[in-house]
């Protein structure tokens, strides 16, 4: 068992913790970084067209670039999942799956929301190509194309009318007779002719060829004829970890922050899209700027 102090822990490395590690590390906070994955869904992006300065490139090319720069300030890794973060007086303590304890003053945790999949035939093969979780990331890859959105709530929605302006035509699936959403989002779809409702449906495989998707075959037997899919059904942020913080969330479970990414306990900050402040719109450059402010609130802590 390892027992170190540390003046900063971040815990996870989301799609954009690299800017914190290289703040932290420029002001010469004693920082680890405790990740198992880096990148999450921006590293198994096979191409982002969203990031400033990157007209068009693979989501790895993008999460390496950033670790080149962040290793120039210099830190600490160790490449492990942790298992639980508690507090303890004035330090927090972290432990990982193997077993191994650190302390540390300041803590950034930015997990990651877990998407809910369809789990059925077709999807997992083409994960983050075809198919999509995230609308407004890989919008440009189906323009002018035919498409579909499962889900009934606001972000399924909103997105059908965002992408309306783009696509051919948009088809929602929703598995029962009524949305969820806001009335407005819905009087507002019903008034675009190429926004077609698929109600009281469900997809039950994603069909493909050599060229990619074909059609959606639904479970009433009905085929849509579609050039990609947006499974737009729910996202719940993974945040177990610090559940025996009893940490304030809001009514969709993410972490509540204030203007500093600071949680409702003290020295405990938040960043990515587990927050409330980006919650609602899931997005590299908002994980950037809110592990950078994260940051620099630690260090403005320890200033004081």
């Amino acid at each position: 068992m390892t027992n170190i102090d540390y003046d900063l822990i971040i815990v996870w490395a989301g799609s954009a913790w690299y800017p914190a590690w290289m703040y932290a590390s420029r002001y010469k906070i004693k920082n680890l970084i405790i990740w198992a994955q880096p990148g999450w869904a921006l590293a198994t992006s096979h191409r982002v067209e969203n990031w400033p300065w990157t007209i068009s490139a693979p989501g790895k090319e993008i999460m390496d670039s950033f670790k080149e720069h962040a290793l120039s300030s210099g830190s600490e890794i160790l490449s492990e999942f942790v298992s639980e973060v508690t507090k303890h007086k004035d330090h927090f303590h972290i432990k990982t799956i193997s077993w191994k304890e650190f302390k540390s003053k300041y803590v950034i945790i930015a997990t990651w929301n877990n998407h809910r999949h369809l789990w059925v035939k077709g999807e997992n093969e083409f994960m983050w190509k075809w198919v999509s979780y995230c609308a407004t990331c890989d919008w440009m890859f189906f323009k002018n194309r035919d498409i579909i959105i499962v889900g009934g709530w606001n972000t399924a929605l909103t997105e059908a009318l965002y992408l309306a302006d783009i696509w051919k035509k948009v088809y929602i699936v929703h598995r029962k007779d009524k949305f969820r959403a806001e009335t407005s989002w819905i009087d507002q779809a019903k008034k675009r002719e190429n926004i077609e409702f698929v109600l009281n449906e469900e997809v039950e495989e994603i069909v493909w060829d050599a060229l990619g998707m074909t059609w959606v075959k639904l479970k009433s037997g009905k085929e849509i004829k579609a050039d990609g899919i947006f499974v737009a059904v729910w996202t719940i942020p993974n945040t177990q970890i610090v559940d025996s913080l009893e940490l304030k969330k809001d009514e969709e479970w993410c972490l509540v922050v204030d203007a500093r990414q600071e949680t409702s306990i003290k020295w405990l900050y938040a960043a990515w899209d587990v927050t409330t402040n980006s919650n609602k719109f899931k997005q590299t450059i908002m994980s950037a700027a809110e592990w950078c402010l994260a940051a620099n609130s630690v260090h403005e802590d320890r200033l004081r």
